[in-house]
């Protein structure tokens, strides 16, 4: 779908499996849409294609009342990539230049504020700045929609320097005031109820099933329908409750602090990974006879990530050589105050409070060490650096390494070989199951041998 023809074929069917690959503007009415956007097909010739709605509003257009181009699912390939300008992409969409700036982000990265400016405007069509004024609009929008704080309150919850710049921001990206954008009576219990998009299909199912069988007393519950779990976001806690619904989850969602919302979606999205593309996903396993039943009786299957890095990493640690039902009462005695231990809560709880083997108490130890002294596990980390930084703590093999890859990193391609249900999955549907064999099987399954780890566990 590289070509013109190509788009707009896909803009004329109103495909919404390209919502988030690129947005359109329409030169005769100065507004951008998503492929999918219900209004008349414009003219090709009145068509412009980019490659991110940040470079629509930078030329000029306004966000469609309509199809609400801001709101799509982001594009698949920022959220599976490994490289600077992914990992730049996600560390903008949790906030990290509204909380510190682009230096903050130039510094997370490595890279000066004018290379990083010149690397994302070359791929995305807009700056770091940019890129978060955008998301900046689409936080006010939400924040207007779904709660009764007053205009000036937004403005800064959403990380405006002013009263002016909101409105200004506001009125460039949606062609109207703010106070426009407010339409109905929003909730009085100060819960903010929100649609979050994805590309279909979604095997919500399996998704919700496997973080309930592993959720821990008094941090996550899971009822067979929703999922509610606390979150600790950079300005306070959160908690949100996640129901799939026709074509979207719905979130309900209680901040603390409303400028936590734009990490809280962010980190909610990634939990569910949403913004990946389970077409091409399904389309690469579904071509080996063996998981060929399983991905056409089971379509969408998404990998369950997480909304904090640390929090996977412990996780790992625990479940080592233990059950999971065993890992989820070893964890309940860590979160005792209903939220999940940071590094330092994690650092003072006393020995007897982590009711496992020395030597596994001893790796936790370390593991929190090192993320207090700048140890990084979030999707903006470079994951070869990280997995090395990983097997370099005593206590920490390969299996964790590579389950935190997985789950905190998001990586797309992890195979946990040695795994016993991995090794149970394969037997059962015919594969090798010796690790080496199996390995040299997968091969097949890149880049999305995390896809097909899911697969097999759900055999085992």
């Amino acid at each position: 779908m590289d070509s013109e023809d190509g788009r707009y074929r896909a803009v004329k069917s109103r495909d919404g499996r390209f919502d988030g690959r690129f947005w359109i503007g329409v030169t005769s009415t100065g507004i951008y849409c998503r492929p999918s956007c219900p209004a008349r097909t414009p003219k090709a010739e009145n068509v412009r294609y980019f490659v991110s709605a940040a470079a629509a509003a930078r030329s000029g257009y306004r966000a469609c009342r309509r199809c609400a181009p801001d709101a799509v699912p982001g594009s698949p390939q920022w959220d599976s990539r490994a490289d600077v300008t992914a990992r730049a992409v996600r560390l903008i969409g949790d906030g990290v230049v509204d909380r510190g700036g682009v230096p903050a982000l130039a510094q997370r990265l490595g890279y000066t504020e004018r290379h990083l400016n010149r690397l994302l405007t070359d791929e995305l069509g807009a700056g770091p700045l940019a890129l978060a004024r955008t998301q900046r609009a689409q936080t006010a929008k939400t924040l207007i929609t779904n709660t009764g704080l007053s205009l000036s309150e937004i403005a800064f919850a959403a990380g405006f320097g002013s009263i002016r710049q909101f409105n200004d921001t506001i009125r460039e990206v949606y062609g109207c005031a703010p106070s426009e954008l407010r339409r109905g009576t929003p909730r009085a219990d100060g819960t903010m109820a929100l649609r979050l998009s994805y590309r279909p299909p979604l095997h919500a199912a399996s998704l919700l099933a496997y973080l309930g069988a592993r959720a821990v007393t008094g941090v996550e519950s899971y009822d067979g329908e929703a999922y509610t779990r606390t979150l600790t976001l950079p300005h306070g806690t959160a908690t949100v409750t996640l129901r799939p619904g026709d074509g979207c989850v719905h979130a309900e969602l209680s901040l603390a602090d409303v400028r936590d919302l734009t990490p809280a979606v962010a980190r909610c999205r990634r939990l569910l990974d949403l913004d990946a593309d389970p077409v091409a996903v399904d389309t690469v396993l579904g071509a080996d006879p063996a998981l060929a039943p399983l991905v056409t009786a089971f379509p969408g299957v998404r990998l369950p990530r997480s909304v904090d890095g640390f929090e996977v990493a412990v996780r790992a640690v625990v479940g080592q050589q233990i059950s999971v039902a065993g890992a989820r009462t070893v964890l309940g005695k860590l979160c005792r105050d209903g939220v999940f231990p940071d590094p330092d809560r994690l650092l003072a709880l006393p020995d007897e409070a982590f009711a496992m083997p020395t030597a596994r108490r001893a790796t936790l130890r370390r593991l929190a060490e090192a993320v207090r002294d700048g140890l990084l596990l979030d999707g903006g980390s470079d994951r070869a650096a990280t997995r090395a930084a990983l097997l370099a703590l005593p206590g920490v093999g390969e299996w964790t390494a590579d389950y935190i890859a997985l789950r905190a990193l998001g990586d797309p391609d992890v195979l946990l070989p040695t795994d016993l249900g991995t090794r149970r999955g394969a037997k059962a549907l015919g594969l090798p199951d010796d690790p080496a064999a199996l390995l040299r099987h997968a091969e097949r399954w890149r880049p999305w041998r995390s896809y097909a780890q899911l697969r097999l566990w759900s055999q085992a």
